[in-house]
């Protein structure tokens, strides 16, 4: 069974930062694409970052580029998600998510439960 799950939420203060963490079992994380999405209060899923499977290439919303940063460790099948200088339209609940790319075309397989990131002062 695939299992996705998130940490590392909580309450921050506009221009703070927060490390989120992804624990993956059930699947062969070094052979699957990443990403995070997450969803704000009344919105839609929005997507934030992806990353390959070997680790080195990665790719971010502009809603997000220059103050967040996706890594994984495949060792410790560990996703994770850098948010620096935040603010509190990045209010949401983040989930990592497990992916194939066919075409071109990003599926996903799996979501986790999500952690919560409340920007506020």
């Amino acid at each position: 069974e695939v299992q996705l799950v998130e940490s590392g939420g909580g309450l921050v203060q506009p221009g703070g930062s927060l490390r989120l963490s992804c624990t993956a079992s059930g699947f062969t994380f070094s052979n699957y694409d990443m990403s995070w999405v997450r969803q704000a209060p009344g919105k839609g899923l929005e997507w934030v970052s992806r990353i390959n499977s070997g680790g080195d290439r990665t790719y971010y919303a502009d809603s997000v580029k220059g103050r967040c940063a996706i890594s994984r460790d495949n060792a410790k099948n560990t996703l994770y998600l850098q948010l620096d200088s935040l603010k509190p339209e990045d209010t949401a609940m983040y989930y990592c998510t497990q992916e194939v790319i066919r075409g071109g075309i990003a599926y996903r397989l799996a979501k986790g439960q999500g952690t919560q990131v409340t920007v506020s002062s």
